[in-house]
C-alpha cells in the first residue's frame, strides 16, 4: 500500500517496536514525517519526541483506548493523522479499537496499519533464537479477556510443547496470574525448560535474565507489566559456548537432516 496522500486527510496506526528509533522501520518514520497529528499515550509519544517537533500532539492515558480512536477517526476527515502504538499495532495494540470505531461510524477515510516490532521479536533477539519455530503469544491481563478463558488457553498452548510468550505476566492489580500460568506449564514442561524474562527490551533500563521453570518463583519480584517472559518448549535448550550460558536456542530441526 503506498503511502496515504489525501487532500480530505487519512488515518495511519503506527507501530513503533520497542521505543527507540533505531528500532523502527523506515516506513514508520516516513508516516510520522508525514503526519500533521500524533496521537498515543504519553508513555509511547515520550518516547518519540525528536518525531514530534512542528506536530500537533495529543496525548492521551492508558484506559482511554476508545476515545483516542475516536479522536483521531474525527481529526482524520480532513487532517493527516497518525495514531501510535507500541510494538505493532496489530499485536495487542491500537490497530483492532481503530477499525472497529471506524466501522461503526458514518466516516470514511483513507487508513493503513503500519507493523512495528512486537515484544516477542525484540525480547527473542536478546537471548538468542527461542522463536525459531511454531510459537505461541498469549496476555495474562484479564482487563478484556476473563482469566478462566486465558486459563484454557494456556492449558492447550503448553499441551502441545511450543515455545510461549507471556505479555502483561503481572501487575500490581493481578498479581496471581503469572503464578497460575506456570503451575500449569508444569503440568507438561520439566523443571529443566528454558525461560527467559526481558524487561524494557532495547531501552535505557534493560534487564535479561535467563532461568528455568524450576526456579522461576526466585525471579518473581523481578517480573512486571514491562517484562516479556518466553517459556521454552519441549525441544528448547541454553545456548552454550564453552560453560558459558549465552542464551536460549530451540532448533529447528537441522541437526535431524545435516551434518555440521
Amino acid at each position: 500500500m503506498p503511502l496515504l496522500d489525501n487532500e480530505k486527510g487519512s488515518l495511519s496506526i503506527v507501530g513503533i517496536g520497542p521505543g527507540s528509533r533505531d528500532q523502527m522501520t523506515v516506513r514508520a518514520l516516513k508516516v510520522l514525517a508525514g503526519a500533521e497529528i500524533i496521537i498515543g499515550n504519553d508513555t509511547y509519544l515520550e518516547q518519540l519526541k525528536p518525531l514530534l517537533i512542528g506536530k500537533q500532539v495529543i496525548r492521551s492515558s492508558m484506559g482511554k483506548e476508545v476515545e483516542r480512536a475516536q479522536v483521531a477517526i474525527k481529526l482524520a476527515n480532513t487532517h493527516n493523522v497518525a495514531i501510535v502504538s507500541g510494538g505493532d499495532a496489530g499485536v495487542y495494540g491500537m490497530a483492532s479499537i481503530v477499525l472497529e470505531v471506524l466501522e461503526r461510524s458514518d466516516i470514511d477515510i483513507p487508513i493503513q496499519v503500519i507493523p512495528g516490532i512486537t515484544a516477542a521479536n525484540a525480547a527473542a533477539s536478546r537471548v538468542g533464537s527461542p522463536l525459531s519455530g511454531d510459537f505461541a503469544v498469549i496476555s495474562l491481563s484479564d482487563l478484556l479477556t476473563p482469566i478462566e478463558i486465558i486459563e484454557k488457553r494456556l492449558e492447550a498452548i503448553f499441551s502441545i510443547g511450543i515455545p510461549v510468550v507471556l505479555y502483561n505476566p503481572k501487575s500490581r492489580g493481578r498479581p496471581h496470574n503469572f503464578s497460575k500460568a506456570m503451575t500449569i506449564a508444569r503440568k507438561y514442561l520439566s523443571n529443566a525448560t528454558p525461560i527467559a524474562l526481558v524487561k524494557n527490551a532495547y531501552r535505557e533500563d534493560e534487564k535479561i535474565m535467563i532461568t528455568t521453570l524450576g526456579e522461576i518463583e526466585r525471579y518473581d519480584n523481578s517480573i512486571d507489566m514491562h517484562t516479556t517472559v518466553i517459556i521454552g518448549g519441549i525441544e528448547t535448550r541454553t545456548w552454550r559456548k564453552g560453560t558459558d550460558v549465552k542464551g536460549i536456542i530451540t532448533p529447528r530441526g537441522y541437526h535431524q537432516k545435516y551434518v555440521y
